[in-house]
């Protein structure tokens, strides 16, 4: 199993980050690697590379394949030995078999036929590097500066550069690795990538540079049976790890300068489902201060409001506009979005700045290192599993107990309780479906549906209190703001009763969390 962080390098301060890898012992070797896959590409489907490299003067073959987190990999290597003459030997899948990545390349390629896709050309510098304390550990660390080259069946190759540093764990505990990642991280500008070598190369095939945003997935809690055994740190890590899932991928799209709204929304997501996590988890395990809420959470509101704010305002304008439509000729026309917001509130730090901030990067670095942990690394295993389950049904029954009591005076809360009835929601949600393979998923699912309704009425209600908070500050400078003042202000008491309504519908819902 590889466990490795992999960070993108600002071209910028690649001479500095060069500079300061080599006041250690350094070895050059140079990398030229080729990729095979089926032409239908199945094993990219599955998460799986097959590379040949020449390292210097030798051939090694590799199979790789994502494993349970953002840290883990399946990998197996196979020394072909030295290079004699300029034929490279040819590909062999069989070369991995017997191995965990070689059962899964075997069950994804079947009896496919392998073509080359494409090539890599990398100079790395590599030094090993000693960390002591608490954390004590060996970490390789590897620049990579290069290119990828596809061909794609035409004459014209394609490239991309490659600009890179890899910090493997050789040996020792991950918190050394992580240790030592947050300090070159934060030293010299880099974010953390998700995306590998053959992906690049995948999309350069593709011939596009942009990503679906990815969305929310179940945790991973293995079988039945492990399920029952699973503790209060185990379930901490799964939980934490199910959220980096989402989270990850479009915080490196975002940090490399995707400006995708999906991809920034789908990132608010992640975040909110997590601080869902440490805040309703953290007494499933809080006596080594492992889970540290109080470190990470600050970073992760941070950027959560800066990515907020363009996208509070991308809705008022969507909203406004559906609105002005329902008013046909009684509405004048549609304030420019940054009228509603002031031009001093528009320009705010774009996505790519706030991913890349150095709090944000370091708290990512810190949970990748927290759901990789071994037990013994992190602490005792936490709550016992029956425990865990108490306080799972504790923390689902609260919640449950104060949405349907936020409902039943919804009308009379104030502005500020309405919004916090709305992410008392959100929590109960999220922690639902975190907890869900933990119980019985098909209840929890039916649960989750009849939660449904409210979402959607306290989202809309909230859409809507924001847009007059926009319009009541842009009512100031324009007056044509006050018709929209006016109007938003006119719907909020048909609002607050389609949220009483709709929280009341939970009142009744069966508890999937109860013991039968």
């Amino acid at each position: 199993m590889e466990i490795e962080f992999k960070f993108c390098i600002p071209p910028e301060r690649l001479k500095p980050l060069e500079a300061a890898l080599r006041r250690g012992k350094v070895a050059r070797t140079r990398l030229q690697a080729r990729y095979f896959d089926t032409a239908d590409q199945r094993l990219a489907a599955e998460g799986i590379v097959l590379r040949l490299r020449k390292e210097g003067p030798r051939w090694v073959q590799t199979a790789k394949a994502t494993g349970d987190n953002a840290l883990h990999r399946l990998e197996h290597n196979v020394d072909l030995g030295s290079a004699a003459g300029a034929a490279a030997p040819a590909i062999d899948p069989a070369r991995h078999r017997g191995t965990p990545v070689g059962d899964r390349l075997a069950a994804a390629l079947g009896d496919a036929p392998l073509v080359e896709r494409q090539s890599t050309d990398i100079v790395r510098l590599t030094r090993s590097v000693r960390t002591t304390g608490a954390g004590a550990a060996v970490v390789e660390m590897a620049l990579d500066v290069g290119k990828v080259v596809v061909h794609a069946g035409t004459p014209e190759a394609r490239e991309s550069p490659v600009c890179e540093l890899e910090l493997e764990l050789q040996r020792g505990d991950v918190q050394g690795l992580v240790v030592l990642a947050q300090r070159w991280s934060q030293q010299h500008g880099l974010w953390f990538s998700t995306v590998s070598k053959a992906e690049r190369g995948a999309r350069l095939l593709a011939g596009t540079g942009s990503v679906p945003a990815v969305k929310a997935e179940a945790p991973r809690f293995g079988d039945d049976r492990k399920r029952i055994d699973i503790g209060g740190r185990a379930i901490q890590q799964a939980v934490v790890a199910s959220c980096l899932d989402q989270i990850l991928p479009n915080a490196s799209e975002i940090a490399a300068g995707s400006t995708d709204e999906e991809q920034v929304h789908q990132l608010r997501i992640g975040i909110r489902r997590l601080r869902t996590a440490l805040r309703e988890l953290v007494a499933l395990d809080a006596e080594d201060g492992a889970f540290d809420v109080a470190t990470w959470e600050p970073p992760l509101v941070a950027a959560f409001l800066a990515l907020g704010a363009v996208r509070d305002r991308e809705q008022v304008a969507q909203l406004a506009e559906a609105q002005w439509r329902e008013a046909g000729d009684a509405a004048p026309p549609a304030l420019p979005l940054d009228a509603a917001s002031g031009s001093a509130n528009a320009a705010g730090p774009a996505p790519a700045e706030v991913v890349r901030a150095p709090g944000f990067q370091s708290v990512l670095v810190s949970l990748i290192g927290f759901t990789a942990a071994a037990p013994s690394a992190a602490g005792d295993a936490g709550l016992a599993p029956a425990d865990a389950r108490r306080l799972l049904r504790q923390r689902l029954k609260h919640l449950h107990q104060q949405a349907v009591r936020d409902g039943r005076r919804f009308e009379s809360l104030s502005t500020a309780h309405q919004h916090r009835a709305r992410k008392r929601l959100k929590r109960l949600r999220y922690l639902a479906e975190f907890v869900a393979p933990l119980f019985d998923a098909d209840a929890a699912g039916r649960y989750i549906e009849r939660l449904r309704p409210a979402q959607d009425a306290l989202g809309a209600f909230n859409d809507e209190a924001v847009a007059l908070a926009l319009y009541r500050e842009a009512a100031e400078r324009d007056p044509h703001a006050w018709f929209a003042v006016g109007w938003f202000s006119a719907r909020r008491a048909a609002g607050a009763r389609a949220c009483r309504k709709a929280l009341a519908r939970i009142e009744d819902a069966p508890r999937f969390w109860k013991r039968r």
